[in-house]
């Protein structure tokens, strides 16, 4: 018996608020499959009013207010049956964001959870990597926001250790990350990583994405250490502007990829690493996974 249903999740992010919808397959004696439907982006940008003045602007709240009607509308258009919202990094430290997250609710019935880091590196770690990786080898999976970078390792198919880092796009863009914060980075990888004969990278987030697109390489070969940071030398000749007129980059990437590709490098580097694999996940889609794992067993208890 085939039974399709439809699940949401809501990924707030420091950069970014992004609407996924995906179908829920569920056919006897087979394995649940979860297939990307729509995906709506909204480059709000809430870490650039956070990460300085410490609360949304009163123009943010609105954008956020506008955009939670419109993805309340297409929930219901599309016949969503369950629904997630998770807010990161910026709402996490926004002063105001209990006052916007009533409103939301009151005016859009939307309900938003806030994480914290740990609980966001779990979500992205919990992700069933199983079609993208091989289990009998290591993995750093680095997934970089605007607010924070979550990294797990993942041993023989299992998930060892997870953590998150204020290190994000937005913030390095506004100059807010300490020497110290990079240090703990450095030294979380070095110690977690290199007690491993060999390990690769997994990256995820949508400039990591738009970087493996560019290269044209098929879905499931790495991009190399040396690609990456040839890209990374390339971006730099190029002015903010150029980026966006010769590059063909969208304005709210033309200047987070930069950052992002320096957080990528920086954990090749410590890991040793030499290839990272894009498998186009993210926390959305471990919202979905954990939207639908928590139906089951709630029905099955």
């Amino acid at each position: 018996m085939l039974k399709i249903q439809k699940y949401a999740a809501i990924d707030i992010g420091s950069n970014a608020v992004r609407l996924l919808i995906s179908n829920i397959i569920e056919q006897s004696g087979k394995p649940t499959v979860f297939k990307k439907n729509s995906l709506v982006r909204v480059p709000i940008r809430l870490g650039a009013d956070v990460f300085i003045n410490g609360k949304i602007s009163k123009y943010n709240q609105e954008r956020m207010i506008d955009t939670m009607k419109a993805f309340s509308l297409l929930m219901k258009s599309h016949g969503v049956v369950r629904y997630k919202a998770c807010a990161t990094s910026a709402m996490r430290e926004a002063k105001n964001s209990d006052t916007l997250t009533k409103k939301i609710i009151d005016t859009c019935g939307i309900s938003i959870d806030i994480i914290d880091g740990e609980e966001e590196a779990a979500i992205i770690a919990a992700t069933d990597l199983s079609t993208y990786i091989d289990e009998n080898k290591t993995y750093l999976y680095v997934d970089v926001g605007g607010g924070s970078t979550e990294f797990s390792i993942i041993h023989n198919g299992n998930k060892i250790k997870s953590k998150s880092f204020k290190v994000g796009t937005v913030r390095l863009l506004n100059d807010i990350v300490t020497r110290e914060t990079w240090n703990e980075l450095e030294q979380w990888i070095k110690e977690n990583a290199t007690v491993y004969d060999k390990i690769d990278l997994i990256g995820s987030g949508g400039n990591i994405n738009k970087i493996f697109k560019i290269s044209g390489k098929q879905l499931g070969k790495p991009l190399t250490y040396f690609y990456l940071s040839n890209y990374y030398h390339n971006l730099q000749q190029y002015s903010y502007e150029e980026r966006i007129t010769e590059l063909n980059l969208n304005q709210d990437r033309a200047d987070v990829i930069i950052p992002a590709t320096r957080i990528y490098l920086s954990a090749m580097k410590w890991s040793g690493a030499k290839d990272i694999y894009v498998p186009k996940i993210g926390l959305s889609d471990g919202i979905i996974k954990s939207v639908y794992y928590e139906t089951v067993s709630s029905v099955v208890v």
